[in-house]
């Protein structure tokens, strides 16, 4: 490919170097005809002063004679000479010796040469002796000499733009051999090249241009195609795994959610035009979590690669398998003809995984909880279909049934949820929420030095609803914020009213979610409190859990010790069951560690001794770290025991009490002091 020959680098080129040539052509030309021309003037004078001098002689004698026939022959002599057009010999008085005139010659350059030399030139030199003195003197015609300057201005000029032209076309020609030709066959070479696979093919290197700059730029182009290429190569991988990875499961490479939902689209368009039934089985895993935390994130997914594995014998078609995330599978089979083959399919999966996964030397028992819809019964879309499936599997989960249909239920669920909810909303301000308050043994002095405050929502036609349902539903709405402050503001001025009866020993703890931790405007609120009902610094104890500390730790670890600063002090609950390690216990700022009631529940069971173990460990680990302990859920006297033996300091559970309103709680922590009492 060429370029047009208007756009010709060479002839480009050719221009402008004849164009400058010529430019400079011209300007040396024009002054070295500017030197000829003084050169000429100068020539002029010097002629007419030779002239005059060889006539110095005898023009004086005539002069002193006053002899003028002798003048006469003086400027006859003069006028021998071409140039000379007048001559005359002068006194001092102006009295006129000898003149002579003649007609100037005619040359067709005249009026040029006059302009440039003048028409006529008088020139003279004095004659002395004796008196009178005079002056000998002659005018030059210049055209003669005009004309031969003309003549050598034309020689000048012309030779020197042809110089400049020859020059000109010299350089061109050399540009052509050492620039020019060598580009043209770069873009010859170039022109070849694969454009999909630029570095295939390397351009050749030009010879005699090995080390010079063409030779550079020959190695530096060909490195530069042979980036383009493997950059190139890059991209198509990452786009490739990009659409793999925007479809498709990164561990197991099943299709994902999105393209299980386009796969479904087709299946059920099929389906339709056949009139089929199709059944979307949802499959999750039962408890899988403890696995990963048993042994190790790594070892889990060994698991769900297995459990892929065993899943595609019972699918039609590769694509008839997905995984929904976490342990979430989705099978979906378009070639049943009633419902029980569907029942059959999934009891076939769960028959599957009564036998063991080996991995790592171990035998693992996995269980699953499996979710049944039915195209047309079910839904007709499917999102709606797979909507369905994960809430029957999840349905299935909470019943402990091995699987389940969609029915109606689910969607009864559901919209109590949803009720649930939106009644939510209101109940602050129905009055519908009160606190209890559990007390906190100390197992030093057998006294209540604390309570921890607990939340129960008493619905009106629902009756009870346990923490565990309504704090989830709070958190997910974004109403756990004004609840949140309603349970401090209410904990906070119950503290106040039982330190003014007389217990001023007690501290009242109490418990953030998650989104409160990270709310920031927690610590102005706790500042606030603490000042306005004038509790000391230490009284207020705020409760957080692992998994809200896991969320975000730097953040956490930042909005913990602002609450610190207000003067409330930290305490970690249900220690052991998340994300347990010494180090976020020394980086965070906590004073107290609470172990979960599920290992105090175990401490003394002979099936169960890693309970023992594990609380003797968090309490020997909380007192090298300089943190207080208390046991939650200690419902035995030898559970009690156990704790003291280990030198725990606070127990709270049921063997003490269970969660009072707040008159029964100052009642309960009187007898307990009148118990303690000495006898007089």
């Amino acid at each position: 490919m060429k370029p047009a020959p208007r756009n010709s680098l060479s002839l480009k080129l050719l221009r402008v170097v004849l164009l400058c040539a010529l430019l400079l052509g011209l300007l040396f030309s024009c002054a070295q005809i500017a030197f000829e021309l003084q050169k000429t003037r100068q020539q002029i004078d010097l002629e007419a002063q030779q002239i005059l001098a060889m006539f110095r002689a005898p023009s004086s004698q005539a002069l002193d004679n006053l002899d003028r026939d002798k003048g006469l022959q003086v400027v006859e002599g003069l006028l021998q000479y071409e140039a000379v057009t007048s001559a005359g010999i002068i006194s001092t008085s102006g009295a006129a010796l000898a003149e002579g005139f003649r007609e100037p010659q005619t040359f067709p350059s005249r009026v040029l040469t006059d302009a440039l030399l003048g028409r006529e030139r008088r020139f003279g030199i004095p004659l002395s002796g004796q008196p009178p003195d005079g002056e000998l003197y002659l005018t030059l015609d210049t055209a003669a000499h005009g004309h031969d300057f003309l003549v050598r201005a034309q020689l000048i000029f012309f030779s020197g733009l042809l110089h400049a032209v020859i020059l000109a076309m010299l350089l061109y020609l050399i540009y052509q051999r050492l620039l020019s030709n060598p580009l043209d066959r770069i873009i010859a070479n170039l022109a070849r090249i694969d454009p999909e696979y630029p570095g295939a093919r390397q351009l050749p290197m030009l010879k005699g241009n090995e080390k010079d700059e063409l030779g550079l730029w020959i190695r530096t182009a060909n490195q530069l195609l042979a980036s383009i290429e493997r950059n190139t190569r890059l991209r198509h991988e990452a786009e490739h795994s990009l659409q793999r990875m925007a479809y498709y499961d990164v561990l197991t490479g099943l299709p994902n959610r999105q393209h299980l939902l386009r796969l479904l689209g087709q299946i059920l368009l099929d389906a339709r035009r056949h009139k089929r039934r199709v059944a979307v089985l949802c499959v999750g895993l039962d408890d899988f979590k403890s696995i990963n935390e048993q042994f190790c994130y790594h070892f889990g997914d060994e698991l769900l690669l297995a459990l892929a594995d065993r899943l595609r014998s019972h699918g039609t078609a590769p694509e008839a398998l997905a995984r929904l995330g976490g342990d979430r599978f989705v099978l979906v089979r378009a070639d049943i003809d009633e419902p029980y083959m569907a029942a059959e399919l999934a009891q076939g999966i769960l028959d599957d995984l009564v036998v063991p996964f080996r991995q790592e030397q171990q035998d693992v028992h996995l269980h699953a909880s499996i979710g049944i819809t039915l195209y047309p019964e079910d839904g007709r879309s499917p999102e709606k279909l797979l909507q369905k499936a994960e809430q029957t599997m999840a349905l299935a989960k909470r019943s402990h049934s091995r699987y389940q249909f969609y029915i109606a239920s689910v969607d009864r669920e559901m919209r109590h949820r949803r009720e649930l909810e939106k009644d939510l909303h209101e109940a602050l301000a129905r009055g519908e929420l009160q606190l209890l308050y559990q007390p906190q043994l100390n197992y030093r002095n057998q006294r209540v030095e604390g309570v921890e405050a607990l939340l129960r929502w008493r619905h009106p036609r629902h009756g009870l609803v346990p923490p565990d349902q309504f704090v989830l539903l709070a958190e997910h709405s974004g109403s756990i914020i004004p609840i949140g402050e309603w349970v401090l503001e209410q904990a906070c001025r119950q503290l106040r009213e039982w330190h003014d009866q007389g217990f001023c020993e007690l501290h009242m703890a109490v418990n953030l979610s998650a989104v409160q931790l990270h709310h920031d405007g927690l610590p102005r609120l706790i500042d606030r409190l603490l000042r306005t009902y004038r509790l000391p610094a230490g009284s207020l104890e705020l409760e957080v859990t692992e998994t809200s500390l896991m969320e975000d730790i730097q953040v956490a670890a930042r909005h913990l010790r602002s609450l610190r600063r207000c003067g409330a002090r930290i305490a970690i609950d249900d220690f052991g069951t998340g994300y347990s390690s010494l180090s976020y216990l020394k980086s965070l700022p906590l004073d107290k560690i609470k172990i979960d009631k599920s290992f105090v529940l175990d401490l003394l069971n002979d099936d169960d001794q890693d309970s023992g173990t594990i609380v003797r460990t968090i309490i020997q680990l909380a007192r090298s770290l300089g943190k207080q302990v208390t046991a939650e859920g200690v419902e035995t006297a030898a559970q009690e025991a156990y704790l003291v033996s280990q030198d725990c300091h606070e127990g709270q559970g049921y063997l003490y009490s269970k969660p009072l309103p707040p008159m029964e709680l100052a009642a309960f922590i009187r007898r307990l002091q009148l118990r303690q009492a000495p006898v007089s």
